[in-house]
């Protein structure tokens, strides 16, 4: 194990949240001073889908699926706590809490801040985020946190499957609490362009190659080669999420810190009753640090794509998820330290290395 966080972490992923201030900026600066190139994208669109968009998405969606190993999920019934910790917070709680703790803030704290129309859709973006917890980065935070990857496989395998059906239902329930016309056939094509296909072609490309080649192959050789290209999607749909909200962002550039706040929040309170209730309930250091960080960290390719679906590329929707991703990376970092300066707590846990944990008093 690294002697730092960030160690564990590519190129990319370890200054992501950098690459994103960079890339807001730029897509910024193409909004302001090259209007044409937005105008032009905008063409490319298919019931409300934006076509450079998806390719984009699937470059970012595509290697994640390619890791999830759903023959693990059998494994589940030896050590059932830790998945019903996952399940519940992921699907009981952390939407509804999302709703109530955006909604406070963009509807009553920062009433003064923010007109109503476009604070509705702020809270749609974060509703979007709230319903989409963490898959493919959870890997990067289980091990950071020394946490058990067997089991963490286990845990994304099951939450992808509940994506599929709990997603569109959750979210077209709290949109629709928030008065947001909910476009069904939408939502679901969105699900389907951005969850099943990919997870379909993932599943596929896995089980095949790996009967052929072998799973040492398939992970040290083949899965090697998308390196980069999630993260480099996702700094390219970045750059066109900001080139269409430069205007709003240039009128009102506070309204990223008003977004920020009920997220990171939300963020901490989620991974405090996951990794709580995992120790009241004795589940083990290695398994309760992944069940946290899977509620607490956000599937933000899924909930980007949706909202540019929903809603629009130039919509405050897509930029509440945008500011999602914007502020993922410090956080959960700040999460790793927590959980490893505190597994000392846990029965049987092997103290953690000195560098991360504030000295003791003697």
């Amino acid at each position: 194990m690294s002697d730092t966080p960030n160690a564990g972490l590519g190129f990319f992923a370890k200054y992501l949240s950098l690459w994103v201030a960079l890339c807001i900026a730029l897509g910024v600066a193409i909004g302001y001073f090259l209007p044409g190139v937005p105008a032009f994208l905008g063409r490319f669109e298919y019931a409300k889908v934006s076509i450079p968009v998806a390719v984009l998405i699937w470059l970012m969606i595509y290697p994640m699926m390619l890791k999830v190993d759903f023959t693990s999920i059998r494994n589940a019934g030896r050590k059932p706590k830790g998945l019903i910790v996952t399940l519940v917070v992921n699907w009981l709680i952390k939407p509804f809490t999302m709703y109530l703790i955006a909604w406070f803030f963009l509807k009553v704290a920062f009433k003064a801040f923010i007109p109503s129309g476009l604070s509705t859709e702020y809270l749609a973006g974060a509703v979007l985020l709230g319903a989409a917890p963490c898959t493919a980065m959870v890997f990067v935070w289980s091990y950071l946190s020394d946490g058990d990857p067997g089991y963490t496989v286990v845990q994304v395998a099951v939450n992808d499957l509940v994506i599929l059906f709990a997603f569109t239902p959750i979210v077209a329930f709290l949109l629709g609490v928030s008065d947001v016309r909910v476009p069904l056939d939408t939502l679901i094509l969105s699900v389907v362009l951005f969850v099943v296909i990919p997870l379909g072609f993932g599943a596929l490309t896995r089980s095949r190659l790996i009967r052929k080649r072998g799973k040492e192959w398939f992970d040290g050789v083949f899965v090697k080669k998308f390196d980069g290209i999630t993260e480099g999607g996702l700094l390219l749909t970045l750059v066109i999420l900001f080139a269409f909200q430069g205007e709003v962002i240039l009128r009102n550039p506070i309204a990223i810190l008003l977004i920020a706040v009920p997220l990171v929040l939300q963020t901490y309170f989620i991974f405090f009753i996951g990794y709580g209730w995992a120790k009241a309930w004795k589940v083990p250091y290695e398994i309760a640090a992944p069940a946290g960080m899977i509620g607490a960290s956000n599937f933000f390719e899924l909930a980007v794509a949706v909202a540019v679906s929903l809603f629009g590329l130039s919509s405050g929707a897509a930029l509440a998820t945008v500011v999602g991703v914007l502020v993922e990376v410090p956080v959960m970092l700040s999460l790793v330290r927590i959980a490893r300066a505190t597994r000392s707590r846990f029965p049987g846990a092997a103290e953690p290395e000195a560098e991360l944990v504030p000295s003791r008093a003697k």
